[in-house]
C-alpha cells in the first residue's frame, strides 16, 4: 500500500512538472540594441543581430511565443528582476558577481576580450605598465569596464552608456585605446568607416570573459533556464547555431 502512495504521488509530482512546462507559452526577452553585430536597432526600428537571431531560434526549439524588449544596459538586469521581461538575451558575460542576481544558461558563445587604438599609436603593450598614464575607455557595466578598473589602476579610465560612444570618442583621439569583447571590435574595425581609424594591439584578454556568454533569467524560473539550456544545445546540434554564426562571422565563435 505504502508503495502504491509512493507511485501516485510521483505521478502527481510528474504531471505537476509537466503542467508548469505547459504554462510557458510566451518569453519576453530583453536586449540592448545598442551593441552591434551582437544586437542593434536597423532603419526601419527592428532589432537585428546575432543575438536576435539565436533567441528566435531557441523560441522555435522551445515552441514558446517570444517577443522582445529594448533596454539599455545599465538597468538590463533591475528590469529583468522588475518583470518587464523573462530572459536577457544581449551578450552578457557570465560573473560571479551577476550570479549573486540572476541565474545563467550554459554559455552560448566564448569570446576574448581585447584592446584597440589608433593605427599610428606608438603603444606595442598592453600591461597595466605600460599603459599607465594613458586614457583607456569601455562601456560601462561591462567586463571590459570591470576589468580595466580592476587591472588598470595607474591608467584614466573613462566608461561611456554604450560602445559606440567609447569608439567614437577613441576614433576623435580623446583616448589612447578601448577594452571590449574582441567580436564586437572585430565588427567596428572591419564593416564601419569610422573604425578605419584603429587596430587591434596586444594579444587576446582571455581573463575577460573566462565564463563565457549567457542567457539571464531571474533565479526563480529554473524551468525557463533548463528548456534554454536545451534548446540551446539542440540549436547547436542540428546546426542552426552553426548557420547564424556564418551570417555574422567568418570564424567559429562557441
Amino acid at each position: 500500500m505504502k508503495f502504491v502512495r509512493i507511485l501516485a504521488a510521483a505521478a502527481a509530482m510528474s504531471l505537476a512538472a509537466g503542467a508548469a512546462h505547459a504554462e510557458i507559452k510566451k518569453v519576453r526577452i530583453g536586449t540592448e540594441g545598442a551593441y552591434p553585430p551582437f544586437n542593434s536597432v536597423d532603419s526601419a526600428g527592428k532589432l537585428v543581430g546575432f543575438d536576435i537571431d539565436i533567441a528566435n531560434a531557441l523560441c522555435e526549439k522551445m515552441k514558446v511565443e517570444c517577443t522582445f524588449v529594448a533596454q539599455d544596459w545599465d538597468g538590463i538586469i533591475p528590469a529583468l528582476l522588475a518583470k518587464k521581461y523573462d530572459a536577457i538575451v544581449a551578450s552578457m558575460s557570465i560573473t560571479d558577481e551577476r550570479k549573486e542576481k540572476v541565474a545563467f544558461t550554459v554559455p552560448y558563445y566564448l569570446t576574448p576580450g581585447n584592446f584597440i587604438a589608433p593605427k599610428d599609436t606608438k603603444l606595442t603593450a598592453i600591461t597595466p605598465e605600460a599603459l599607465k598614464g594613458k586614457v583607456l575607455g569601455a562601456q560601462s557595466s561591462t567586463t571590459g569596464a570591470t576589468y580595466l578598473e580592476d587591472k588598470y589602476k595607474g591608467s584614466e579610465v573613462k566608461l561611456y552608456p554604450t560602445q559606440d560612444e567609447a569608439n567614437a570618442d577613441l576614433a576623435a583621439g580623446r583616448l589612447d585605446a578601448v577594452a571590449a569583447d574582441k567580436f564586437v571590435l572585430y565588427e567596428w574595425l572591419e564593416k564601419t568607416d569610422s573604425g578605419k581609424c584603429c587596430k587591434f594591439i596586444g594579444p587576446d584578454l582571455a581573463d575577460m570573459n573566462p565564463d563565457g556568454t549567457g542567457i539571464a533569467v531571474r533565479k526563480e524560473d529554473n524551468e525557463l533556464r533548463e528548456m534554454l539550456n536545451k534548446a540551446i544545445k539542440d540549436i547547436q546540434a542540428d546546426g542552426t547555431y552553426q548557420k547564424i554564426n556564418a551570417k555574422y562571422f567568418p570564424f567559429p565563435i562557441n
